[in-house]
């Protein structure tokens, strides 16, 4: 286990945020985290603090669950809250002190990895034997933000630059996130050492507490900044560009680190996800990395053969159509179609055989004497011959 369990993994039904059930595979997480992100996004709902905490809620829990490692750790912890574990003294059980966790007589080896986990979730407090020495605080990352662009097909697939802009929280330019005036700095908290948590040792079991001095930051702002008053942010609207890579899919999520939410005083920024919306292309469709396109041809280049122009993203290139090609027949040219790593897709070309609305008279009388010569219905299959 990883430094990265929480403490509200043993409060927080993530699964339950989202709208899934335990089970749910990697794909219909992320299909739900989608749908209730763009419902919540405070884009789409300016000034509504109930959908912007809703959609902090999602990002969180959509950033445990949708990694899988997290998501495995995450599920143990919840496993052993639910089971012994809890009513033995561990977190969930009876006894727990606010902010700490009562560990019972229990030894190390008896328990396999729980030890480090708890080690790690609570900052170095001991298990059956007092405390067993602080651990660094480890700085937690600022939230994750997510929006959303619009592009079209051809900057799809050609790549394009576009401008994101995002309300919200971001470093103070005048203490530059520390939260403290310039020309000063913040100092360690001389009650935890830094680590952001003390231990009350209670007979044979300890309990880890928040440090009420520094409130779990680890240091003390001693000269709070005078523009953002020791909070190291100030909200305003960011703005920038995003490099969008050609060949980009409908519902590409892009991660661009550290343009997120900034963290605490000390610790990294979270990240920004731009997820992209392609718009339909008239001519073109999609499948995977391969283009495809209806290609119309007439009756006697069907059944006569014939070279065929074929739109590509390129231009023009020539497909020879064999003689009594039959409507629906897919040919495939290959390295004409999106872009993607290492060279390009192909393109699917689908004929179908152009029926004209009208004729000439000249036309008319063609297709009689056409028609006069054939000798064999195509209906004779089904059993009939008329």
């Amino acid at each position: 286990m990883n430094g990265d369990i929480r403490r509200e993994w043993f409060e927080k039904d993530y699964y339950a945020t989202l709208g899934v059930p335990k089970n749910a595979s990697q794909d219909e997480i992320k299909k739900a985290y989608r749908k209730l992100a763009q419902k919540h996004h405070p884009d789409a709902n300016a000034g509504n603090k109930e959908s912007e905490e809703r959609f902090k809620e999602i990002s969180g829990a959509y950033d445990v669950v949708g990694d899988e490692e997290k998501r495995k750790q995450y599920d143990q912890v919840r496993e052993m809250a639910a089971s012994g574990a809890g009513a033995g003294g561990f977190p969930g059980g009876a006894g727990a002190g606010p902010g700490g966790v009562r560990y019972e007589n229990v030894n190390v080896g008896d328990i396999g990895d729980l030890g480090d986990l708890f080690g790690n979730l609570f900052g170095g407090g001991g298990v059956g034997g007092g405390a067993r020495g602080r651990t660094s605080r480890q700085p937690s990352r600022g939230a994750d933000l997510e929006t959303q662009v619009r592009i079209s097909f051809d900057d799809a697939m050609a790549g394009t630059t576009v401008p994101v802009r995002i309300k919200g929280p971001a470093p103070c330019p005048t203490c530059g996130g520390s939260g403290a005036e310039p020309g000063t700095s913040p100092i360690t908290c001389p009650r935890c050492g830094g680590s952001g948590q003390i231990s009350v040792n209670q007979g044979p079991f300890s309990i880890a507490q928040t440090c009420p001095r520094c409130s779990g930051r680890g240091v003390i702002i001693e000269t709070p900044c005078h523009t953002c008053h020791g909070n190291g942010t100030i909200q305003r609207t960011r703005e920038f560009s995003v490099r969008i890579p050609a060949g980009v899919k409908d519902g590409a999520r892009i991660r661009v680190k550290g343009r997120g939410e900034p963290g605490p005083a000390g610790s990294p920024p979270g990240d920004l996800y731009v997820v992209v919306h392609v718009a339909p292309h008239r001519v073109f469709g999609r499948k995977g990395n391969d283009l495809t396109v209806e290609l119309p041809v007439t009756y006697a280049e069907a059944t006569l053969g014939a070279n065929v122009p074929v739109p590509t993203l390129n231009g023009p290139v020539t497909l020879k159509v064999p003689a009594g090609t039959q409507p629906g027949r897919t040919f495939r040219i290959r390295g004409k179609g999106a872009p993607k790593k290492g060279g390009h897709g192909d393109m699917l070309v689908t004929v179908n055989v152009a029926v004209p609305k009208k004729v000439s008279r000249e036309e008319k009388n063609l297709l009689k004497q056409l028609q006069e010569a054939e000798h064999e219905s195509p209906r004779k299959r089904l059993g009939v011959d008329a």
